[in-house]
């Protein structure tokens, strides 16, 4: 059976090495907070805006400026910077945090298009970041597919044990 990371990286063709090249130097010193402010404004901007509405749906019961922040401050954090986001909402846990939502291959390669063009129009990231950074959010997005489709398993296999356990409890004595 795959691994989460194995299943993240066979789905979005970026391997281990590549998604986690951002540990290899410290990208928020390179780059500085307010490159990861502009980048997280500018991606929000266009997923609040996108077209399809079951896209833009997911992030309706957040507010536009605490999804900034969050992201922000997630990417600071992974990325070499204080530990923003944990002093504020704890642990990260990204697949717990993302499970009430329908993270689905087509919602991933929407989300990464909405960051692609993001950070294509970031001016104070330099290209080498920029490669290094789509490749962890490939992988990441494709990490929460992952998640969710073992989430949406597990969900499955408790509902047929129920199932199951009900009708065994509803069979006659002379049936068993």
């Amino acid at each position: 059976m795959q691994s989460l990371q194995e299943k993240a990286s066979a789905w979005s063709g970026v391997d281990q090495a590549d998604a986690f090249a951002i540990d290899e130097f410290n990208l928020f010193e390179k780059l500085g907070l307010q490159s990861f402010i502009n980048l997280s404004t500018n991606f929000y901007t266009r997923v609040y805006d996108d077209e399809e509405e079951w896209f833009r749906s997911m992030f309706a019961n957040s507010k536009k400026e605490d999804a900034i922040q969050n992201q922000y401050e997630f990417f600071v954090q992974r990325m070499g910077g204080p530990p923003l986001y944990s002093q504020r909402k704890g642990h990260p846990a990204l697949i717990g945090r993302h499970r009430p939502f329908p993270v689905t291959h087509e919602a991933a390669e929407r989300w990464l298009q909405h960051m692609q063009n993001a950070i294509d129009e970031s001016v104070d990231i330099d290209q080498d970041s920029k490669v290094k950074m789509m490749n962890f959010f490939r992988h990441t997005a494709f990490f929460l597919v992952a998640g969710n489709e073992l989430k949406n398993q597990n969900q499955n296999q408790n509902q047929n044990n129920q199932v199951a356990c009900k009708h065994a409890a509803n069979k006659p004595a002379e049936e068993e």
